[in-house]
């Protein structure tokens, strides 16, 4: 097994020494801090948010972790004051309309140093799975300047690899042909899609013998079968607009990423309180941008569920380790009789079926979850929504000791939804709370 490329990577870009974990931590400090008085200086909003403190003061990061956070929602309201340079000197603008409603969105700002510091992260990061004998689809978003397919075959131009940036999953038929035609072994993509594809494609599939998930929570069923159907081996790359799309990416272990800490700052919160909490204990990931120009963050807010593992990787990195992450917080619901539950507990049943492409799950009140549900085989949908109700009742009564009303019914979508907009990350529809702010 080699061990992470991105640890010489890192090393080199920050010229640390010795080579250890405490080495990388004095640095990180130092570079935080350096944003910190930058973000103060240039951004109108950190110019308020941190009015009352002097990042020249702080020499800790017991007294960084005093900060306050950073939200979404701050971003929504008035993107601009993020800025730090003039915008003239923006090369890439990302507009992120993550609630799929009306209303204030995301934007996101890159200048050009800021897009090749992503790929250089891309360039290496792709490296733990892929040499240039690989051949790679992208079945991301790319035609566009900026974007991740764009980014990724810049990153990849480097060593020789052949990628071919397709785009989102619209046509499976254009996407096998593509895959044929220029003899891919490697797909990049989301995780519903490239299931989907698997699925409907399976003799063109077995080509393949790597795959990268990325974008979306990837559940554990849909590893299992690639791995067992197809024999390929499937990593996965945690990113999101914000960190500048990527965040860290797993080695030839497969248990999890080690992260871009040349560029970023990493910490597991207590979501309620802000507290970082211990190794190995579950919170909510907040990070930290340095070296970025346009648009840094202090302490934003990701709505991610992470933990840093506390073993050290079998690849024999000093780099630390985060486990993958397991949802958003989002998606952590609260149900009727002090019933909690995420939305990767129905993943991991629905998606274990092998006649599903999507899915949708429906909050109508603190007892009854509708899950629409797209099944290849339309003659047997009805046979099938029945043995999925019984299997999600069972879990219910089995993991959390309730009886809950399960609606299952063939979705009204002749494509799935994650297909025709499928950056939008899956979440969980609460009819409880459209119903309470009319």
């Amino acid at each position: 097994m080699k061990k992470t490329p991105l640890e010489n990577w890192i090393i080199k870009r920050t010229g640390i020494t010795p080579e250890n974990p405490d080495a990388l931590k004095s640095y990180q400090l130092e570079k935080v801090l350096e944003a910190l008085c930058y973000a103060k200086d240039n951004s109108r909003f950190y110019q308020k948010q941190l009015e009352s403190i002097d990042p020249r003061q702080i020499k800790s990061w017991e007294q960084f972790e005093q900060l306050p956070l950073t939200r979404a929602e701050d971003i929504k309201n008035n993107p601009f004051d993020f800025l730090c340079v003039p915008q003239s000197q923006i090369a890439r603008i990302v507009t992120l309309n993550t609630s799929g409603t009306s209303g204030p969105k995301k934007r996101i700002f890159f200048t050009e140093a800021d897009l090749q510091k992503t790929v250089d992260f891309f360039d290496y990061g792709m490296r733990s799975l892929i040499d240039n004998t690989d051949r790679v689809m992208v079945l991301l978003p790319g035609q566009a300047y900026g974007t991740i397919g764009d980014l990724l075959k810049k990153a990849l131009d480097r060593t020789g690899t052949v990628c071919v940036v397709y785009g989102l999953l619209n046509d499976l038929e254009a996407v096998e042909k593509t895959m044929i035609e220029n003899e891919i072994n490697c797909i990049v993509g989301i995780p519903i899609q490239v299931l989907y594809l698997s699925r409907s494609k399976a003799a063109s599939f077995k080509h393949i013998e790597k795959v990268l998930l990325s974008t979306d929570y990837v559940p554990q069923a849909l590893v299992i079968e690639l791995n067992r159907k197809f024999g390929c081996q499937v990593f996965n790359h945690y990113g999101m607009t914000e960190m500048g799309y990527g965040g860290g990416v797993e080695c030839q272990a497969l248990n999890g990423y080690h992260l871009r800490e040349g560029d970023l700052y990493f910490e597991i919160v207590d979501p309620c309180s802000g507290k970082a909490v211990a190794d190995g204990v579950t919170g909510e990931i907040v990070f930290t941008t340095f070296n970025r120009q346009a648009m840094p963050l202090i302490r934003y807010r990701t709505g991610d569920i992470g933990a840093f593992s506390v073993d050290a990787c079998q690849c024999g990195s000093f780099l630390r380790t985060m486990k993958k992450v397991s949802g958003r917080l989002k998606n952590r619901i609260q149900l009727a009789g002090d019933v909690t539950f995420d939305l990767k507990e129905l993943e991991e049943i629905l998606l274990a079926d092998e006649d599903l492409i999507d899915y949708q799950v429906t909050i109508k009140d603190d007892q009854t979850l509708l899950i629409e549900v797209s099944l290849y085989q339309y003659e047997t949908s009805k046979a099938k929504e029945a043995q999925l109700q019984r299997c999600i009742e069972t879990h219910f009564l089995k993991n959390h000791g309730e009886v809950m009303q399960i609606e299952v019914k063939r979705s009204p979508l002749q494509k799935p939804d994650q297909l025709v907009n499928s950056m939008v990350k899956r979440k969980i529809r609460d009819w409880r709370k459209e119903s309470s702010s009319e």
